[in-house]
């Protein structure tokens, strides 16, 4: 809650000025019933037709000031609640990003993207209902019973029926509908999921021929959703019918008795019309404070989903370090073991190995050997759980995020490029001079389809969908080259492109880059045959260590691997 209010103290004003304006509405809606007796009683009932032009002149006034205050009141309200939602998404987006990897795997993606869309959405219209008529809409029940009191006491003794037994239709039905529609968005939760997974997917579905699996699986979960929908309808449906049984039944006996009244004189025809106003109005206002109320339950909710995430700190502690001691060792493991949240088993375990500074040293293995997790433990994407990593003498988690950031340039196994022109992908983080930009793209191997499709300031779709994926993946290597990194690490980052280009890539890397501590990660042995050392990984562990030719005699994993691409004909 006081987070709640922290994001919503800036709009005190108008959190004030909107109810205050919905009351004053409110207000002038209970004097229209009197005013409409007046007419009838003393204009119409006694042919006084200016009394009745200047009651029709004071109704259409109450209406223009009614709408006045309405507009007001709903300005104010959804500045409010716009103004609170904008701030906090901004909040949660800004706090998301301050969260480890290991934090972001144990949320997960789809969660994040519905607490950053659909919960604030949820919490902006609760926010919006709740200062438009939280006050209102009990003011206008309770306003409309007194008022009835005032007019005729027995008569209104049939408000005092009704109106319980209409709380009771409506906050029953809410009550019981509530939970139900809590599985309903659970369900729309998981068809999102479902739907996202499938079109993020949809090439490795179509490659595989599994439309009609996940088909089935779609319609299953879309059919549980959509019973859960009929039943919770089903429910809902029963609040219109009851209500207006039960109002129209306070009517007939409000008429019934207001009859009786008017033939012996208590009662004129106009306070029994006034008294059927103040009836249709509270009906409309319960509904309405019903609906509200499960919007707020759904908001309080949401807001719940966000302030949980909020109340996460970050696993990840950085130091203060900007520069290393120096020395000859640009990277050392000591013992490093990883193991990725909710898994039972290390992905990494018990390595051991130093590289020198500006040696270039591969890393290769088969899937799931543990190459990019090593990567990823280098500029601390993720920490191990065990052991400790050095980079110039200093532990990893000494140095600064912007340190290390600065020191090490990563380039993905997934190439990716943001919407904009090359030269926004390439100052991605740093500033530099054109000049530099073509001298990376050359190192790269970039250079000569980007000047043949327009230079730097061509257009890049998100994701760089308009590049095909070796351009894509020399574009990611360029942007990470800009920087001029003290350590690079090239995790698969060549597997789309052709083994020419490959080693056109390797030989300018190695000529630019003499200082610069390069590992390349890669299942291709023609990408590390070359390496000044080679670590060959197999299931989390290494297994063997030495250069290329030493490999091809003391190492099995690295002899099949590389017999399999250059004597078994494949590439």
């Amino acid at each position: 809650m006081k987070k709640f209010l922290e994001y919503l103290k800036p709009y005190t004003k108008e959190s004030i000025l909107g109810p205050i304006g919905k009351l004053c509405e409110a207000t002038l809606e209970l004097i229209v019933p009197l005013v409409i007796a007046s007419i009838i009683d003393n204009g119409i009932s006694k042919g006084d037709t200016t009394h009745t032009v200047s009651m029709v002149a004071l109704l259409i006034l109450l209406g223009v000031l009614g709408l006045g205050f309405s507009v007001l009141a709903q300005y104010f309200s959804a500045k409010a609640a716009v103004g609170f939602v904008t701030s906090a998404r901004h909040s949660l987006y800004s706090h998301i990003q301050t969260l480890s990897y290991s934090d972001l795997d144990r949320l997960g993606t789809s969660n994040m993207i519905a607490l950053m869309t659909n919960d604030t959405s949820r919490v902006q219209s609760g926010i919006n209902l709740a200062l438009r008529l939280l006050l209102r809409s009990p003011f206008v029940v309770f306003g409309s019973m007194i008022m009835a009191f005032t007019i005729d006491a027995e008569a209104g003794g049939v408000f005092a029926i009704t109106i319980p037994l209409l709380a009771i239709v409506i906050f029953g039905i809410m009550f019981i509908t509530t939970p139900m529609h809590k599985r309903v968005q659970s369900g729309v939760d998981k068809i999102l999921k479902r739907t996202r997974a499938n079109l993020s997917g949809v090439r490795v579905i179509r490659a595989f021929g599994n439309e009609e699996r996940e088909l089935e699986f779609f319609t299953k979960e879309n059919s549980v959703l959509t019973s859960e929908q009929k039943r919770t309808g089903r429910v809902s449906s029963l609040l219109n019918p009851l209500t207006y049984v039960i109002i129209n039944l306070g009517v007939i006996l409000l008429i019934y008795v207001g009859a009786i009244k008017v033939d012996t004189g208590t009662l004129t025809q106009g306070e029994v019309v006034a008294l059927y106003n103040y009836t249709a109005q509270i009906l409309v206002e319960l509904i309405k404070l019903a609906n509200m109320i499960i919007s707020i339950s759904k908001a309080l909710a949401s807001w719940s989903r966000i302030a949980s995430v909020f109340e996460i700190k970050s696993s990840q502690v950085f130091g203060e370090r900007v520069i290393g001691e120096g020395g000859e060792c640009a990277i050392e493991f000591r013992g490093v073991s990883l193991k990725y949240a909710q898994s039972s088993d290390n992905s990494l375990e018990n390595l051991n190995f130093k590289v020198l500074r500006g040696q270039t040293v591969g890393i290769i293995g088969g899937t799931g050997s543990g190459k990019t997790s090593l990567a990823n433990l280098i500029p601390r994407f993720y920490d191990a759980t065990e052991g400790e990593i050095v980079l110039d003498g200093i532990p990893v988690s000494n140095y600064s995020k912007e340190a290390l950031a600065i020191k090490i340039g990563v380039v993905p196994q997934k190439a990716t490029l943001i919407s904009g022109t090359v030269r926004e992908n390439l100052l991605f983080g740093s500033e530099t001079t054109d000049d530099e930009l073509w001298h990376a793209l050359a190192i790269a191997q970039a250079d000569g389809f980007i000047a043949e499709k327009g230079g730097l300031d061509i257009k890049v779709e998100a994701g760089g969908e308009n590049f095909s994926g070796g351009q894509r993946q020399r574009l990611t290597i360029a942007r990470a080259l800009v920087r001029n990194p003290e350590i690079l690490i090239l995790d698969d980052c060549a597997s789309a492109l052709d083994f020419a280009t490959d080693a056109a890539l390797r030989s300018a890397l190695k000529s630019a880059s003499e200082n610069t501590t390069t590992l390349i990660i890669s299942q291709r042995a023609a990408s590390v045959m070359n390496a000044d050392n080679i670590l060959v990984l197999d299931d989390g562990k290494i297994a063997n260590t030495g250069t290329h030719d030493e490999l091809l005699q003391s190492s099995v994993i690295y002899r099949e691997i590389y017999e399999s691409q250059f004597k078994g004909g494949s590439v």
